[in-house]
């Protein structure tokens, strides 16, 4: 893609503007750190365009609070403030519907994690956001929590224009398929291969 252009154009019977403004599903996987600081970066373009931004972490713990849960949650005051930007919602484990139980079975949590895609859902078809980051969403698909057709189905079939960003590892072959554009983080050095934790401001 030299200079952002496109190597072929399909005979899709779409002009060039609609065929720029589709509303896309991404996918950040691989075996490396980043995919979710890729997806946020990502978040913050759209936030800049208004949108409005819904995050969903499936993995991470309620207690830890990431850097860039704290910097979006900053910019929806001010988005409620001032106007400026789109506004944020943020939920992970510990907040929200069911699916945030961190006591339980593996059958608890999976029924929680399906109730959570269910909720998404709703949204997609109720078009609640213009970008939707299902922060390591990967994983119920892997686990078989989540139905990967139906996730795929859903995000063929959603009204409007809302952008889907999916991150973590394991993406199963059928939501790849169906993405638009897929990245695959591959390590080639980490601090951890030399005994080095993880550090502020690095990895949180």
């Amino acid at each position: 893609m030299p200079q952002g252009q496109p190597t072929a154009v399909p005979a899709d019977g779409l002009t060039t503007r609609q065929r720029r403004n589709r509303p896309l599903v991404v996918v950040h996987t691989g075996e490396m750190k980043g995919k979710s600081t890729a997806a946020f970066g990502l978040a913050l373009r759209g936030w800049n365009q208004g949108w409005p931004i819904g995050v969903f972490q499936f993995v991470k713990s309620a207690k830890w609070r990431v850097g860039e849960e704290s910097a979006f949650r900053a910019l929806g005051r001010l988005h409620e403030e001032t106007g400026e930007g789109g506004p944020v919602e943020w939920h992970k484990m510990g907040e929200g519907w069911s699916w945030a139980r961190k006591q339980g079975t593996e059958q608890d949590h999976a029924a929680a994690a399906l109730e959570g895609w269910r909720e998404i859902a709703r949204r997609l078809r109720d078009q609640r956001h213009g970008l939707y980051v299902l922060d390591e969403f990967t994983y119920p698909l892997h686990w078989g929590w989540v139905d990967v057709a139906e996730v795929v189905a859903e995000l063929r079939d959603r009204p409007g224009h809302q952008h889907v960003v999916i991150t973590g590892r394991y993406a199963p072959q059928e939501l790849l398929d169906a993405a638009d554009l897929v990245m695959e983080t591959t390590k080639v050095k980490h601090p951890m291969d030399a005994g080095q934790k993880g550090q502020k401001g690095i990895e949180w």
